[in-house]
């Protein structure tokens, strides 16, 4: 066990030096993690991994070093974790490092060229077009329609018998597609949400299993099979999409009042600079990668932070005191900001677990990076999950310490150190949007239950595109 401010032990004795030991343990416990190898995995190896889990891939240089970089069949590949270095990618000098052909050779035949996947003028025509929809104001407006959500989830949880298992990532996942349903389109989805929830897991599996044929910068034309079989999930995501559109078209075109969500305002949403809308495919684009990728990153974190809770008697108290306090006193829209304990748990645990475990760019000019020259044409890979764990920029990383987020200790952290929503102008542009949603999720669920693991089930993190345990997270469900 690490000990953290730990006095003399001979100021200890009896039962208070076993309640400081027992508090400290708590706070200090280590979440499972793959073990970091002690030498690189070879061609087969690393194809192996990359296709089934690619967390594991790495060693303990990579949580040792800054920088390193090598050759090998897949291309020159520099693994960065100085966060200058990172601020210089994504950054100061973010044009010389466009997103990478690997990465939207597997995104984009899901999500097409959205906001995630759009590169050059065409992203920045977007971004700016679709920033008036995630404002501080515009996201405070959807507080109410997201604790609509989170409360219903509360109630259905409740009708439960009280101790039954429930796979909390299934439930989280089921809360977050809600809550989308009623910000993004609040006329409702058109089809079952169990249904809408199996086509996004679907979905993801398919999207974020690598093909040795992409791996190896094989030609298109060479049939991917993991893309074949996710073609039917693309196909219903893209009819219900359009029929969703259709429908509040016509809505519009009747004259009847349409409603103030994401979709009305996607429909308005203009480039200021050019005063042109979205295409159709960018529209589409965009509404797909709302609902893939934000609502499968917000209920990962929040299965994440149930479960650390679950393993941390003290900070769970401490969440659930402030949540009785915020959620009695004060409007819902700011209710985040009344949560200090709460998000600094939320931090810690996309530090440990965060959403996107993997950011990768391709190099246009020849730069120094941490000292080391990256040529054009390499491929730099900032990983905010070794980032997030890295020996040399965190105390303790391997530990779930949320006091590295208390507002008095936040400011000490490196800006490029920690990265979970990406950074520079590429930043989530639901940022916002997503903290304040799992800030409501969590007062509410905290208030509401108590979530022990399931005896005997082992938690592993599984990378698919988004970072989610594998096996889903059993837990049971004691009401308050």
């Amino acid at each position: 066990m690490i000990w953290r401010h730990r006095p003399d032990h001979a100021s200890l004795n009896g039962l208070h030096g076993l309640l400081f030991m027992n508090a400290t343990a708590e706070i200090l416990f280590r979440p499972p993690a793959p073990a970091p190898r002690k030498k690189p995995l070879g061609f087969f190896g690393m194809l192996h991994t990359l296709r089934n889990n690619p967390i594991e891939i790495w060693t303990e240089d990579h949580f040792r070093k800054t920088v390193l970089i090598g050759s090998s069949a897949f291309g020159v590949r520099a693994v960065i974790n100085d966060p200058a270095a990172v601020k210089r990618i994504f950054l100061d000098n973010a044009a010389n490092y466009p997103k990478d052909e690997l990465q939207l050779r597997v995104l984009r035949p899901g999500l097409g060229r959205g906001l995630l996947t759009a590169e050059g003028e065409d992203w920045r025509a977007m971004r700016r077009a679709l920033a008036p929809l995630f404002t501080p104001r515009q996201v405070a407006a959807f507080a109410p329609a997201m604790d609509a959500a989170v409360c219903d989830c509360v109630e259905n949880i409740r009708k439960k018998r009280d101790g039954r298992v429930l796979d909390m990532s299934q439930e989280m996942a089921r809360l977050t597609l809600a809550a989308l349903e009623r910000t993004l389109f609040s006329t409702g989805l058109g089809r079952n949400a169990d249904e809408f929830q199996r086509a996004v897991t679907a979905f993801l599996d398919t999207a974020g299993r690598l093909d040795p044929l992409d791996l190896l910068g094989l030609p298109d034309f060479l049939p991917r099979i993991g893309r074949m079989r996710g073609r039917k999930t693309i196909e219903w995501f893209a009819q219900t999409v359009r029929d969703i559109v259709e429908t509040r078209r016509a809505l519009i075109a009747s004259g009847k009042p349409a409603p103030r969500d994401i979709l009305s305002l996607l429909l308005e949403a203009q480039d200021p600079e050019s005063g042109k809308g979205l295409s159709e495919e960018d529209l589409y684009a965009n509404i797909i990668t709302f609902i893939n990728a934000g609502h499968e990153t917000t209920a990962n974190a929040l299965t994440w932070t149930l479960y650390l809770l679950s393993q941390s008697p003290q900070w769970l108290e401490r969440v659930e005191t402030e949540a009785a306090e915020a959620l009695a006193n004060g409007a819902i829209e700011t209710l985040a900001d009344r949560m200090p304990v709460a998000k600094a748990v939320l931090e810690e645990s996309m530090r440990l677990y965060p959403p996107a475990a993997i950011l990768t760019r391709g190099v246009l000019k020849a730069e120094e990076l941490a000292g080391v020259t990256v040529p054009p044409g390499a491929i730099v890979t900032v990983s905010p999950y070794v980032l997030h764990r890295h020996q040399t920029l965190w105390r303790d990383p391997d530990r779930f310490d949320p006091t590295r987020f208390l507002p008095e200790n936040r400011e000490s952290i490196d800006r490029f150190a920690y990265i979970p929503f990406g950074a520079g102008p590429r930043i989530c542009i639901g940022m916002g949007f997503a903290m304040q949603e799992m800030s409501i999720a969590l007062a509410r669920l905290t208030s509401a239950f108590r979530f022990e693991l399931q005896p005997g089930h082992t938690v592993k993190p599984m990378q698919r595109i988004t970072l989610r345990p594998l096996g889903g997270m059993p837990m049971i469900v004691r009401h308050r």
